[in-house]
């Protein structure tokens, strides 16, 4: 009786940590000022469980080997101007390029499928299966739900700002771009056929789930043994955007904190909050205010950071009390209620002179500081403004925190350990920093095969550059256009500002950046670019044509919040053109016919003069003295 008790108390415990699977991502797309409260989903608890932790010692048996390589990806778009960031996955035999959401609250990597019926227009075309020659159905089983057919699986994720996805599951290979030191590897996904809400308006292809979870692009690796049960984020701060990802596990640095991440408690990724200071003095708040329903959740699909109303309020007045000097104005849009400060000044490295620092105090007693980029966006039509970016999150007692809460912080998820550690860092140069050198990965091309479940050796994820060779061509020219879309339709772009942000990213001259024409519907601008040689050079070097073509076709080009967002259309280079006798030595030709007629015009005028003065010379004035001439006789 006892064991029948035993057993029935597990099974109904397995069956709520299920339960807990069917909720997915509180990410925070566009509206940002609605509370992500954490969603109810319509998901067979089979596909997206949440995985359990006893299983937890199957992943951690391939973690012994410190030498599994890891993915180091770049992260692209603004989380103000855009609501997250993306990042490259490629999908297919050969790889089909996609900009997903990463988003840690999220267990489902998917994307639009050809066959889709309702699906908005996106960054990048759609996956083409019949185009892949190692793409896999995932067949109807009883561990999933089926089509119609009873042929396939499919999933189904719905959010809780009323947007939903749905599709079926496949396998395929999937790439991790060329920094990684990771192969290409088969993994599960979706192929959405429909799209609602958010998920159909954004300018991102999907999502890449990195939750906990069977389905997710983690899990999965971890399972197969090819990386250490972690995972790093590191986004760009104010201004800059950007960022870096690191699938698998990284060498902590010295200084690194760290707080206790609890998986029995839900899918989340929790952390241990106890505390909160404001200039250096702890708010009146109990420790339990931080703990309540999933307790403090880190979410990098929501933009802000929310509260639960009584840690809102003390910790909103904290902060204003330090800036009384600072006059309060309205905020950007009308619709909501944002609490906004004038004459901060535009320079964020001298924000801190201004705001406070706040410190996050984890049980383990480590701190964590804010500076004010991590809890401040700027105002969009005020410069020199800021408005808070903490918000009360409804009357959910959950504490969450978005990616503004991390930025210029690379964060490890530390699975394996269950815990998060916080690492302030300048992000774009996060590389540098942690001295990591730079391996690409390279495979074969493999063969169709149509066993699934054998790994295969994929392709390489494309490097998306033109073939040419050093030495063959001269670039002349490089053109390319882009599709520029500001916050606010009354304000246009200055364009000579982002001309000599064109030219500092692509690390060349300003002279060289030249507008050559835009047109403009709304709140797009499509202008055309043209980078042109320097003025002491006839060609682009190759050198400088290859590092500025990557940077283009790999999207590294990371706008500042006040310029929007881009997103880059086309770009093409001209070779330089074979210029004619009289074109190569024009220049010298004129400066000769010049300094020929100024010195033959020089020399007739010296001529005339000298004759003028001599024809002078032979005539006495009148009135003059003359020696006496002897008259002669008639």
């Amino acid at each position: 009786m006892a064991n029948s008790s035993s057993s029935l108390m597990i099974s109904y415990s397995l069956i709520l940590l299920n339960l807990y699977a069917i909720v997915s991502s509180t990410s925070d797309f566009n509206n940002r000022h609605h509370p992500m409260i954490l969603p109810l989903l319509l998901s067979t608890p089979n596909i997206s469980a949440h995985r359990m932790p006893f299983d937890g010692h199957y992943s951690r048996r391939h973690l012994q080997n410190s030498e599994l390589p890891n993915a180091r990806m770049r992260l692209f778009d603004d989380l103000l101007s855009n609501g997250y960031y993306t990042t490259r996955l490629f999908i297919g035999t050969p790889p089909q390029e996609f900009a997903l959401i990463v988003d840690t609250g999220s267990t489902v990597t998917y994307v639009p499928c050809s066959s889709c019926e309702r699906c908005g227009k996106h960054q990048d075309p759609r996956f083409q299966p019949e185009l892949s020659s190692t793409y896999q159905p995932v067949k109807c089983n009883p561990g999933c739900n089926c089509d119609d057919q009873g042929k396939q699986c499919t999933y189904e994720r719905r959010y809780a700002e009323m947007s939903s996805s749905s599709g079926v599951i496949a396998e395929d290979v999937v790439s991790f771009g060329n920094e990684s030191e990771l192969k290409p590897q088969r993994a599960v996904f979706g192929c959405e056929n429909v799209e609602t809400g958010d998920l159909y308006s954004q300018r991102a292809d999907g999502i890449m789930g990195l939750g906990r979870g069977r389905l997710s692009v983690v899990d999965q690796l971890v399972d197969k043994g090819v990386i250490g049960d972690s995972f790093s984020l590191c986004y760009g701060g104010m201004d800059v955007g950007g960022g870096a990802m690191v699938l698998g596990q990284i060498s902590p640095p010295p200084n690194m904190v760290f707080s206790h991440s609890n998986p029995y408690r839900s899918p989340y990724y929790n952390i241990e909050l106890k505390e909160l200071h404001v200039a250096g003095k702890p708010l009146k708040l109990k420790p339990k205010v931080f703990d309540e329903k999933h307790g403090t959740v880190l979410d990098s699909g929501t933009t802000y950071a929310y509260f639960p109303e009584a840690a809102f309020h003390v910790l909103k007045d904290a902060i204003m009390k330090e800036i009384h000097h600072l006059k309060q104005i309205p905020g950007p849009d009308p619709n909501y209620h944002d609490i906004c400060f004038s004459g901060a000044g535009r320079e964020v490295s001298h924000l801190s002179k201004v705001f406070p620092e706040v410190n996050m105090v984890f049980g383990s007693g480590q701190k964590l500081s804010l500076s004010p980029e991590n809890y401040l966006f700027r105002h969009t039509k005020v410069s020199g403004a800021y408005c808070l970016g903490i918000f009360q999150n409804g009357n959910d007692p959950t504490t969450l925190l978005g990616g503004i809460v991390v930025r210029n912080t690379l964060v490890t998820y530390d699975r394996e350990n269950d815990k998060i550690g916080f690492w302030k860092t300048n992000c774009s140069e996060l590389w540098k920093r942690l001295q990591v050198p730079g391996v690409p990965a390279s495979a074969p091309v493999p063969s169709p095969s149509s066993n699934r479940s054998q790994e295969m050796p994929p392709v390489q994820a494309p490097s998306s550059l033109p073939f040419f060779h050093p030495g063959e061509i001269r670039i002349g020219i490089i053109t390319f256009d882009m599709l520029i879309s500001v916050n606010n339709s009354n304000t246009k772009p200055n364009f000579t500002e982002v001309a000599e942000f064109i030219a500092h990213e692509l690390e060349v001259d300003n002279l060289q950046v030249h507008m050559l024409n835009f047109t403009s519907t709304g709140n797009n601008y499509l202008v055309k670019w043209a980078i042109l040689p320097a003025e002491s050079a006839d060609y682009i070097s190759n050198t400088t044509a290859m590092k500025i073509i990557q940077q283009l076709s790999e999207h590294r080009l990371h706008f500042p919040e006040r310029f929007g967002s881009y997103e880059l259309v086309e770009w093409k280079f001209e070779p330089q053109k074979n210029r004619t006798w009289w074109q190569q030595h024009f220049v010298a030709v004129t400066v000769g016919v010049v300094v020929t007629l100024v010195v033959s015009l020089l020399s007739i005028g010296l001529w005339l003069v000298w004759r003028r003065q001599k024809a002078l010379g032979t005539y006495a004035p009148v009135g003059a003295v003359g020696p006496e001439q002897e008259l002669q006789p008639l």
